[in-house]
């Protein structure tokens, strides 16, 4: 399953990298990597959104877009290019098949459409609320607490089936699973301005896009990583993906990961990404 299914669009899911060189360039032709690879030697080519904060953007703003930057410096790249597409249906196809790029910097690990490398991080979805709005304390969908509340979900993710089991979904609003933020805004912003509004008392959103944008709107909403679910999946692998023939760079993009994993976690933790060990549990600054 991609982030763009997880989350409601990207990694979204999916994602991409980064930005030597802030503006947008379509990728040149490719030069000759190992034998049998199509990976630019030189340049960093990414396959990333335009319009998709906090993951990337054409201004080299998103955290998938500085982790692009480290990843061309840790492998000699002498400059970094995207080839830039809606994440959307097709994204995958023209963009990375069509060997227009060499790497998705953000990319659900188990999605069958790209060769993932080894996660470079782990999240989950989260419930954000606001102080004194009486659910202190709340840690779980199926706490008593949230039985009058009214809650905001992204469609089809995979929090909607714990407050279904919770039988929730008769206080639920439904946000669009997939919007073209070129035009319109993000379903996570929108989610939170209802929020403070008073349209919704919870939201429920994908923990990356959640920690930047309370950081954006108001920074006293309270986040609680979903880390108590008695049933469903709410944390999800996070990789960089490749293509299929491309062995020896995705064991070079592993090496990577492997001897640069704090400095991957300060990045993602700058950008309020709520991260998870292996044990499932979070992972501070």
């Amino acid at each position: 399953m991609s982030p763009g299914k997880l989350c409601g669009r990207h990694v979204l899911f999916v994602v991409a990298v980064v930005a030597a060189i802030p503006t947008a360039v379509f990728a040149q032709g490719a030069g000759i990597g190992a034998a049998g690879e199509l990976v630019d030697p030189d340049v960093l080519r990414v396959c990333a959104d335009p319009s998709n904060m906090p993951f990337t953007d054409e201004s080299g703003e998103g955290f998938e877009n500085k982790l692009a930057e480290l990843v061309a410096a840790k492998t000699q790249r002498k400059s970094v290019s995207y080839t830039w597409y809606p994440m959307a249906t097709g994204f995958v196809r023209n963009t990375l098949r069509a060997n227009r790029c060499d790497v998705i910097m953000g990319y659900a690990q188990g999605d069958e459409l790209v060769q993932n490398t080894n996660a470079y991080y782990r999240s989950t979805y989260v419930m954000i609320f606001k102080k004194s709005s009486g659910l202190e304390g709340l840690e779980s969908l199926e706490d008593p607490k949230m039985a009058d509340k009214r809650i905001g979900i992204v469609a089809g993710t995979p929090p909607s089936a714990n407050l279904a089991r919770a039988k929730l979904m008769r206080n639920a609003k439904p946000y669009p699973l997939m919007v073209d933020t070129r035009s319109t805004p993000s379903m996570a912003e929108v989610m939170l301005k209802d929020l403070e509004k008073d349209v919704i008392d919870v939201a429920i959103l994908w923990g990356p896009m959640a920690g930047y944008y309370v950081k954006e709107i108001n920074p006293d909403l309270v986040v609680v990583p979903l880390l108590k679910e008695k049933a469903g999946r709410m944390s999800y692998r996070i990789t960089m993906g490749v293509r299929p023939s491309d062995q020896e760079w995705k064991r070079t993009l592993n090496k990577v990961i492997r001897e640069n994993q704090s400095e991957i976690n300060r990045i993602l933790l700058q950008y309020q990404v709520p991260l998870i060990d292996e044990a499932g549990n979070q992972i501070k600054g």
